[in-house]
């Protein structure tokens, strides 16, 4: 996969990127094991359960509407709420794909809450 980018992109977003790109190379989701994917926004987090060889995506939850709690408690529920919609499908393992962020703060703490909630990676 080739990167190209405007010539105003921030070289923090760019070196994201870059690690998300070497990150895809070696995590895949399949349907035994699919890829717990994280993006975090200024605001929000969102995390996706992904099957790759299909394409498809199985389980779509964010902090979208949670307003009553931010940072890494919000975190943590958005975990806890993916693992639970995983599970009402049958998933119990994943693949963490962190998305190019450094795992700390709200990336980790979002893993902890699937984990709690029942998810193994």
């Amino acid at each position: 996969m080739k990167l190209k980018f405007n010539k105003h992109t921030s070289d923090r977003k760019v070196n994201r990127l870059k690690k998300k790109i070497r990150i895809r190379k070696t995590v895949n989701g399949t349907a035994e094991r699919p890829r717990l994917c994280v993006f975090r926004s200024g605001k929000h987090m969102y995390a996706q359960i992904i099957n790759d060889v299909n394409g498809h995506t199985l389980v779509a939850v964010s902090s979208l509407g949670k307003d009553d709690k931010s940072g890494i408690e919000m975190a943590k529920l958005v975990g806890m709420e993916a693992a639970k919609a995983a599970a009402s499908q049958n998933i119990k393992d994943v693949v963490f794909d962190r998305n190019g962020y450094l795992y700390h703060g709200r990336v980790k703490s979002l893993a902890e809450g699937a984990r709690e909630g029942g998810l193994n990676f």
